[in-house]
């Protein structure tokens, strides 16, 4: 099953240092009385950002490279750019305050509201199918019932891992009938390669890159138990820097027009940050990232967060079970910012 990109009619944006400006001008809290008491960032209410870059979450890729935060923040807010090794570091980064606005998946910041991190999705960035079941190229596993008693690698608190929670119950196995090896991304996909585990539950574009240049087998694929791309941030940064956290949600949504209009261009910007061949990233971008979505988060996002939650509470992972499963869905999303963004493009 492939995913295909379908282009919507977008207007080309220069993404040039005028048009951040141009977006800075809008934010509310700019200007306000209160920026007195933004302790010397001058026009807004910090005077620092941290913000993470994914190579999963391509948008990130073209905010960074075109300086659009930075351009409307001018130089009385210096930003810092982290990388998210996968969805449960990025959690780490909010968690932690390493970060002030992380992207990870839908699940995993479910995962993350559930066990009492205080964070909120701000944006959607993309509707990935990004996750799959992989084994090697010699494998005799040709589905989710051979897992049963199998090392499997996945990465705990990403949608590679709940990926495979659902791949397993589609043959009525739970994570206790497989031996999970919980290594981060590149490190299962290394274990497959060694054979200290038989099959990996693959994140892209580290599985696109394993499929060409080790003939892997994606034995499993289901673009639905892929949950949205999202951005977020923590309560604390949406109450007390909400100027700040405008402007990052405006990036995101200008970035999503240059990058529908310019595909080549974001999958070059994604073979230079993976460090892959552009035919792989090529791949990524066109045919299983649909980056036309709306980045509004809303009852769409809910859905398929409904639909895995009673395997996510079956699965242990959630300390307070179904019900804190469901007072975060509840309390997970906040829609302010990109209805802004989307309203001025």
């Amino acid at each position: 099953m492939t995913h295909r990109l379908s282009r919507r009619t977008a207007t080309t944006l220069g993404l040039t240092a005028a048009a951040g400006m141009g977006l800075a001008a809008c934010v509310p809290g700019e200007g306000s009385e209160n920026t007195a008491a933004t302790g010397g960032a001058g026009q807004w209410s910090t005077g620092a950002l941290t913000v993470d870059w994914a190579t999963y979450n391509p948008l990130s890729l073209v905010v960074r490279e075109q300086q659009l935060i930075e351009n409307a923040l001018g130089d009385s807010v210096t930003v810092t750019w982290v990388q998210s090794a996968g969805s449960n570091k990025a959690n780490e980064f909010l968690r932690s305050g390493s970060a002030d606005i992380a992207s990870t998946a839908g699940s995993a910041a479910l995962l993350a509201r559930a066990n009492g991190s205080p964070i909120k999705i701000i944006d959607i960035y993309s509707q990935p199918e990004w996750s799959a079941l992989v084994v090697g190229a010699d494998s005799d596993i040709t589905g989710p019932a051979d897992l049963a008693g199998r090392p499997v690698a996945a990465t705990p608190g990403t949608d590679p891992y709940f990926f495979l929670v659902q791949t397993l119950a589609e043959a009525d196995l739970g994570i206790d009938d497989i031996e999970l090896q919980p290594l981060q991304h590149a490190d299962g996909y290394s274990a497959l390669e060694g054979g200290s585990v038989e099959a990996w539950s693959g994140l892209d574009p580290i599985m696109a890159a394993a499929e060409v240049e080790s003939a892997v087998q994606l034995v499993y694929r289901n673009v639905d138990f892929n949950t949205y791309g999202v951005l977020n941030a923590t309560e604390d940064f949406i109450e007390h820097h909400a100027d700040v956290a405008q402007v990052v949600v405006d990036a995101y949504e200008q970035a999503r027009s240059w990058a529908l209009e310019n595909l080549e261009g974001t999958a070059q910007l994604l073979a230079d940050a993976a460090s892959i061949d552009l035919e792989v990233a090529t791949a990524v971008i066109t045919e299983r990232s649909n980056l036309d979505v709306s980045g509004i988060p809303g009852e769409d996002q809910l859905a398929v967060l409904e639909a895995i939650s009673p395997m996510l509470a079956e699965s242990g992972d959630v300390l307070g079970g179904a019900e804190a499963l469901e007072k975060a869905r509840g309390s997970l999303l906040h829609d302010a910012f990109a209805l802004t963004a989307v309203e001025e493009q």
